[in-house]
């Protein structure tokens, strides 16, 4: 029998000062079996980096939300999508494959990738000159040790705020803050 996804709810409150974007958002994650509670937290930091986008793309007038993630490898673990269906912003966790992010350039407006893990600098090393070509594409790295601390704010039921300032987001619940500054690779 498969094991099935665990739930998480979040109510992440936006105050993205760099865009002028401040918005409540409550959020399902399903964490599949074999994802970890940092790299579910690193798609909810990406959305929140990201949130902006809904204004500045649709006009509000869109869907910001969490893909299949693990469970499917063609949807994105994050998107944006606008009320016509189109994909505006396809964002990506982790260390993709090229030709993934190839078959993502071509249906969607955007695709940003966030790299984390201590094995990110090799994955890049490895990948950067395949990616040259695509256009679309965003390739950010967060620190290793942010990306880990991420993991400590992880709960069934999160209530957090995101604030983005000058490019660095701050997270922050009861159980603490992270404050995570993503470096620019492409």
């Amino acid at each position: 029998m498969a094991l099935k996804s665990t739930i998480f709810k979040a109510n992440v409150q936006i105050a993205d000062i760099d865009h002028g974007y401040y918005a409540d958002h409550p959020l399902t994650l399903a964490r599949h079996p074999s994802e970890t509670d940092e790299r579910m937290m690193v798609r909810l930091a990406a959305l929140a980096l990201q949130a902006h986008q809904l204004q500045a793309l649709c006009q509000g007038d869109g869907t910001l939300a969490f893909g299949a993630g693990l469970s499917d490898p063609d949807d994105p673990d994050v998107s944006l999508t606008d009320f016509t269906g189109r994909k505006r912003l396809w964002i990506e966790v982790g260390q993709p494959e090229d030709k993934p992010l190839a078959k993502a350039a071509s249906r969607a407006d955007a695709v940003v990738v966030y790299a984390f893990h201590h094995a990110a600098e090799v994955w890049w090393k490895g990948i950067e000159t395949k990616l040259t070509r695509l256009d679309k594409l965003q390739v950010w790295r967060i620190p290793a040790e942010a990306s880990q601390a991420l993991a400590q704010l992880a709960e069934r039921s999160m209530q957090l705020q995101a604030t983005v300032q000058e490019g660095a987001l701050t997270l922050s619940s009861e159980r603490g803050s992270v404050h995570l500054e993503p470096l620019r690779w492409k």
